[in-house]
């Protein structure tokens, strides 16, 4: 006899848990339990059966997998926060009886929980953290720029300030700057660090205000592994660079506003001292020692090969372990024909970077006072640019605006009339451009026309340099189109109203077969009201009701074989929807509706554009 099944002891209703069981098999609050689900990446399921889940009920809750609760049932920080729920009860009994020396042993043995096991358990690999900073790195952008209140200290603050600029430092310090994007939200940037691309948001510079009604705890907990998460990356690729982390902080030029200059980058490997003797000799490994006496035995010569020396050679050989041994690219033993090209770290990282992340280095720039110091030092310092600033944007700038390198001057406001001999002189030796042309260049990777960026000049568009979907708006080609559309409306136009003189001269009959055309357009409509109104302009045309009849039927056959074509079509497009599964058929669906969405936004700013560049030509017709 086989085993009795129990409701509940099996399947889904064993598989998953609500989070109040959760919660009370843990033993915790509700608010820990929060915690703990945000720092160990557990999140809701949804269950197949939602009743069969919750052993019969239908009423709403929220699921977990059994084993994640299992698995929280053994975490370190469950423990620490058990221990801190106890100091906070021990700790405010010793406050109201008046033990001040308990309350602040209490206080110096503040039990603290780490999260450094937590990012070893999530993060594997280093390859996988870095895919993972993109969201660690737009929180502490947001909250390096909020201010400090009550739920948000300024310590906090702080410290999210400079993980930002540990970061900027980096990315500037290894060209790994790619694409911007100036939005609404405010400045995209990605980069591409261990061929992996990292993009994130930086907001603009505009003072922030915390809703009520945000959950500032939810925030902070991510924060906080956030924080923890992004110490361990940066410390990996300062390290791997040759770096020293964290960078030193001059305390003067941070007081002064200097921002990411404030920071000195210091290599690990300093510079020997002056007294200890420098051994100039290279070193050989005993692999290359090898690969040597190969050659020279293939070779059967005598004479010994000119790039490697004798004497190195019978050093390294006394000292094999002093040389470091170096990979050796061995040739494919089933193609011949092909050569061996496998790469190594070492010989990625030797490779020549490419010339479009320096475009900014023979250029020499100096930011107007309007502009945004942050962004552009960030922005031109990555490619390879000088950059200075007015003192109203803060201390530290490298020269003046006196300055003769000085080739361009960034400027976001409009051109001033009445300008000095001085101010005159610097415009015929500076090129003055709008902030989008720093953008454009660093997207297009070469220096743009600084003519359509000048001073006071329309902008062209600014396009997101993101790979966007095949067939998305593109306002440059649609600029082409539109002023095609245009040329075609105003020869449309001037016929139309050639065509109004021509009528007024040869009569009413080439007026008739015009409005009897355009009778017949509205005719085809299925409104009566249309209709009508159709029959009546034909009449008043001179247009024979007959003929008029005829045309319409005409118009009628033609659309409903359109129509029947279209039916036709549909009705095979159902049967093979017919013969997909369910779960097809929903994600087919879901497809034709992301295309037609797609396609009425594109067709609604076309519609847009032409209509504006409509009205712009009508306006320049009567000026």
């Amino acid at each position: 006899m086989g085993r009795l099944k129990q409701k509940g002891k099996a399947g889904a209703a064993k598989a998953y848990v609500t989070r109040s069981s959760a919660v009370k098999k843990l033993q915790c609050s509700l608010a820990d339990f929060r915690r703990l689900c945000i720092l160990k990446g557990i999140f809701p399921r949804e269950p197949r059966h939602k009743k069969r889940a919750n052993k019969g009920s239908t009423a709403p809750t929220s699921f977990y997998y059994a084993k994640d609760i299992a698995y929280l049932a053994h975490e370190p920080v469950l423990n620490k926060l058990r221990e801190h729920k106890a100091f906070a009860k021990k700790i405010s009994r010793a406050l109201g009886r008046g033990e001040w020396s308990t309350a602040k042993n209490l206080e110096d043995n503040k039990p603290v929980y780490r999260l450094d096991h937590i990012i070893k358990e999530r993060y594997p690999s280093f390859i996988d953290a870095v895919r993972d900073i993109d969201d660690a790195l737009c929180m502490i952008h947001l909250f390096a720029s909020l201010p400090s209140n009550p739920r948000v200290s300024p310590a906090l603050i702080e410290n999210c300030a400079r993980l930002t600029a540990e970061w900027q430092l980096y990315v500037m310090h290894t060209r790994s700057l790619r694409n911007v994007f100036f939005s609404i939200k405010g400045v995209y940037y990605q980069a591409e660090v261990m061929d992996q691309n990292v993009t994130w948001l930086v907001p603009y510079q505009f003072p922030q205000n915390i809703p009520s009604d945000v959950d500032v705890r939810v925030m902070l907990t991510f924060l906080e592994l956030y924080q923890t998460l992004l110490g361990f990356v940066f410390f990996k690729l300062y390290t791997d660079v040759g770096l020293v982390y964290p960078p030193p902080l001059d305390s003067g030029k941070d007081e002064s506003g200097a921002g990411v200059g404030a920071f000195d980058l210091r290599s690990t490997n300093p510079n020997p001292a002056a007294g200890a003797p420098k051994n100039d000799t290279p070193k050989v490994s005993s692999k290359e020692v090898r690969q040597t006496i190969k050659n020279i035995t293939a070779e059967s010569s005598s004479v010994p090969p000119t790039d490697v020396d004798l004497d190195r050679i019978d050093r390294t050989n006394s000292f094999p372990d002093a040389a470091e041994e170096e990979f050796v690219p061995q040739a494919s033993k089933s193609d011949l024909d092909v050569p061996s090209l496998l790469p190594t770290l070492l010989s990625l990282s030797s490779l020549p970077k490419s010339s479009s992340t320096n475009i900014f280095t023979p250029y020499t720039f100096w930011l107007s006072r309007e502009s945004s110091r942050s962004i552009f030092e960030f922005l031109i310092g990555s490619f390879g640019g000088r950059i200075g600033w007015p003192v109203s944007s803060g201390g530290g700038s490298p020269f003046t605006e006196d300055d003769e390198a000085i080739t361009h001057v960034i400027i976001d406001r409009p051109a001033a009339k009445g300008d000095t001999a001085q101010e005159r002189e610097r415009r015929r030796q500076r090129k003055y451009v709008q902030p989008q042309w720093v953008v454009d260049c660093i997207n297009a990777g070469k220096i743009l026309l600084e003519d359509l960026y000048a001073q006071g000049k329309t902008l062209p568009p600014h396009l997101s340099p993101f790979g966007e979907r095949d067939g998305a708006y593109d306002p440059t080609i649609g600029l082409a189109n539109a002023e095609n559309s245009l040329v075609e409306v105003d020869d449309a136009q001037l016929s139309e109203d050639s065509q109004e003189i021509e009528d007024v001269e040869m009569g009413s009959e080439l007026e008739g077969d015009v409005t009897s055309m355009a009778a017949l357009a509205v005719a085809a409509a299925d409104d009566p009201e249309a209709l009508r109104a159709a029959e009546l302009a034909a009449e008043a045309a001179g247009v024979d009701y007959g003929t008029f009849e005829k045309e319409v039927q005409k118009k009628q056959k033609q659309q409903k074989h359109k129509e029947d074509a279209v039916v036709d079509g549909s009705g095979e497009e159902d049967m093979n929807k017919i013969l997909m599964s369910k779960r097809k058929r929903q994600l087919y669906e879901r497809m034709k509706y992301g295309e037609k969405k797609r396609a009425t936004e594109h067709a609604k700013l076309e519609e847009k554009r032409t209509k504006i560049e409509k009205d712009r030509r009508r306006k320049a017709r009567v000026l």
